[in-house]
C-alpha cells in the first residue's frame, strides 16, 4: 500500500506525482479493504452477490459438472443487513446530535448541507465500508466513501496525512482525482486518450480570498490552509472492518435456505405421470402423450392390456426449511446485536422489558458512539470550536411509564429538565425553546397576578378526590405509577411548582384524559 512517505518522496516532480496518483488509485482498488465494501455494499443494496453467483451443478457419467438448466433456480436475497446498518445509524443518529451551544450545529453546516445530514451519510458509509472520510470544507463537511477515496497514512505514526478522492461516471469519460495534502489540493483529470495531467489552477489552497468588482469579476487574492489536515476518517471500528464482516457466511446461509425453500415448492408443483404397460412407447410417443394431455385433459388407456395411466406429485420439504431459515434468523439478530421489534410487539410491555431488549443493540452502538465522538471532535478542531457532542437515542418506549418515572423525580431537578425530558419522551425536542418560553411567560404573569392582589390561590381537589375524578374520566381503576404520577402532580401544583396549564399537559400524557379532561381533574369539577 502507498504511503504518505511514499507522496513526499516524490517532492515536486509533477510527472512522478501523477504516477504516483494512478498507482496509488489501482492499488486502492486493489486491496481487501476496497473488495469488501464494494460486496457489502451490494449487500446494503439487496444484491447478495454470493447468492446472485450460485447455480446448481449436476455430473455426467464421467464426472464432468454441468449447469442444471431445468431445476428451478430462484435466488431470494434478505434484507437484513440493510435493516442492521439502518438500525444502528438511526438508534445513535436519529435525533440528530446536540451540543452545550446551540449555535454550534449553525456553524458545522448550511441550510443546503445540514451537518446532522452529513454525519448520518458518514456514519452510513463507514458501517458499510469499515471507514469513511469528512471533508471540512469552510462551513460544512463533504463526506467519501471508502470506494471513492485512497487514503495516505503516515507510516509512523498512522495518521491521515494525504488522500486521493477519485471518480468515473462511466468507462468512456473522464477519469478525475483530488490529491488532498496537508498544504493543499490539487485537481486532476485524464481524457480518453490522454494522459493524467493536473488542472490549469495547480495547488489550491483551502481557504481563498476572493473580491470582486464589476470591472475584474471576481478574482483570488490569496488564501491560507488549515492547522492540520482536514479530512478527519470516522472508523466503524478500531481496525476499519465493515460491519458486515465475520457474518458474511451466516447471511449467504439465510438466503441459501430461503432460495432453496422456494425452488423446493417450485419443483414441488411437478407432476410426473407413471404408465403401466406402455413399455412399446419411446421418447417421441411420450412427448405426443404430454402434449395430447396438456391440450385435451384426456388419457385413453386399453384395458384389454391392463394399462393404467396414474399421475404423482412431490411434496417439498418445507417444514424443516422453514426451521432452518429461523434459526439462521434468529443467529443473525444475536450476530448483529439488532433489536428484534417482535419481542416487544405483544402486549403493553413494561419499560424494564423494553430497556433489555435494547442490550445487544446498546453494546453495539456503544462502540460506535466513541467512533463518532472522535470523528466529530475532529472536525470541530477544524472548525475552531470549543464544544462537546450527546446524543438522544432513538428508542420504543412505554411512553405512561416513562413519563411517570420522571415526574415521581421532579422535585429534585429543575423545572427545565423536566420539560426537556418529557419532550424527549413524548417526540416533540424541537418544542422546547417555545414551550419553556411559555412556562416563562405563565410563571412571570403569575407573579404579577401576586403583587397585585389579584391572584387566586388555586383549590386543589384532595388526592382521594383527584383520583375518582381521573378514574371517572378515564372509564377504569388507575395503576400505581399513573396513581402516584398524579399524586405528585396534585401536589406539585398545590405547592405552585406547577401552573395549571403544565399540570394539565402533564396529566393528559400520564393518565391518558383530554385537556379538557384534565382540567376538571385538578380543579375538582364534576
Amino acid at each position: 500500500m502507498k504511503t504518505y512517505q511514499d507522496l513526499i518522496d516524490c517532492g515536486q516532480d509533477e510527472r512522478c506525482r501523477m504516477d504516483f496518483i494512478r498507482s496509488a488509485v489501482n492499488e486502492h482498488k486493489s486491496s481487501d479493504l476496497y473488495k469488501t465494501a464494494v460486496d457489502a455494499q451490494l449487500y446494503y443494496e439487496g444484491e447478495n452477490p454470493t447468492i446472485a453467483k450460485y447455480e446448481k451443478i449436476i455430473y455426467d457419467l464421467q464426472g464432468r459438472a454441468h449447469v442444471d438448466m431445468y431445476a428451478a433456480n430462484h435466488k431470494i436475497k434478505s434484507s437484513l443487513f440493510t435493516r442492521n446498518v439502518d438500525q444502528q445509524n438511526g438508534y445513535l443518529l436519529g435525533n440528530g446530535v446536540a451540543f452545550n451551544d446551540a449555535e454550534t450545529k449553525n456553524r458545522l453546516g448550511t441550510q443546503e448541507i445540514p451537518f446532522d445530514q452529513q454525519v448520518s451519510y458518514a456514519a452510513e458509509y463507514a458501517l458499510i465500508g469499515g471507514v469513511s472520510f469528512g471533508f471540512w470544507n469552510l462551513d460544512h463537511i463533504d463526506v467519501f466513501e471508502i470506494t471513492e477515496f485512497a487514503p495516505l497514512y503516515d507510516e509512523e505514526n498512522g495518521a491521515l496525512m494525504s488522500g486521493i478522492r477519485f471518480w468515473q461516471v462511466a468507462d468512456d469519460k473522464p477519469f478525475r482525482a483530488t490529491l488532498y495534502e496537508p498544504d493543499g489540493y490539487t485537481d486532476y483529470i485524464q481524457r480518453r486518450g490522454e494522459d493524467l495531467m493536473p488542472l490549469a489552477q495547480g495547488k489550491r489552497k483551502y481557504r481563498e480570498f476572493v473580491s470582486r468588482s464589476k470591472v475584474d469579476g471576481a478574482k483570488i487574492y490569496g488564501g491560507e490552509n488549515y492547522p492540520c489536515f482536514p479530512v478527519v476518517p470516522l472508523q466503524n471500528d478500531s481496525k476499519c472492518r465493515s460491519a458486515i464482516c465475520g457474518k458474511r457466511n451466516t447471511l449467504d446461509a439465510y438466503d441459501l435456505v430461503n432460495s432453496n425453500m422456494v425452488n423446493n415448492v417450485d419443483e414441488g408443483n411437478l407432476i410426473y405421470w407413471i404408465l403401466s404397460n406402455c413399455g412399446g412407447m419411446d421418447d417421441l410417443d411420450d412427448a405426443k402423450f404430454l402434449e395430447r394431455l396438456r391440450r385435451t385433459r384426456v388419457v385413453h388407456a386399453d384395458n384389454d392390456e391392463n394399462t393404467t395411466v396414474t399421475a404423482q406429485t412431490i411434496e417439498a420439504p418445507v417444514e424443516g426449511t422453514i426451521a432452518s431459515s429461523e434459526t439462521l434468523r434468529n443467529q443473525l439478530y444475536e450476530d448483529f446485536q439488532m433489536f428484534n421489534a417482535a419481542a416487544v410487539s405483544a402486549g403493553n410491555q413494561t419499560a424494564t422489558a423494553i430497556w433489555a431488549t435494547y442490550e445487544p443493540l446498546d453494546l453495539k452502538t456503544n462502540k460506535f458512539e466513541r467512533q463518532v465522538t472522535k470523528f466529530i471532535n475532529g472536525i470541530l478542531k477544524l472548525a475552531g470550536i470549543n464544544d462537546k457532542p450527546s446524543y438522544t437515542r432513538d428508542k420504543i418506549i412505554n411512553k405512561t411509564e416513562e413519563t411517570q418515572v420522571v415526574l415521581m423525580g421532579a422535585e429534585y431537578v429543575t423545572q427545565e429538565y423536566i420539560t426537556k425530558k418529557l419532550l424527549t419522551i413524548w417526540g416533540d425536542t424541537d418544542m422546547a425553546e417555545d414551550i419553556l418560553k411559555q412556562m416563562a411567560a405563565e410563571d412571570l404573569n403569575k407573579f404579577n397576578g401576586e403583587l397585585d392582589g389579584d391572584a387566586e390561590d388555586i383549590a386543589t381537589p384532595t388526592e382521594e378526590e383527584a383520583i375518582n375524578a381521573a378514574e371517572e374520566a378515564v372509564g377504569k381503576t388507575l395503576n400505581g405509577s399513573q396513581t402516584a404520577s398524579l399524586i405528585s402532580v396534585i401536589q406539585q401544583l398545590s405547592d405552585g411548582n406547577l401552573t395549571e396549564g403544565q399540570a394539565a399537559r402533564i396529566l393528559m400524557t400520564a393518565i391518558g384524559v383530554t385537556r379538557e379532561e384534565a382540567l376538571a381533574i385538578i380543579r375538582g369539577e364534576e
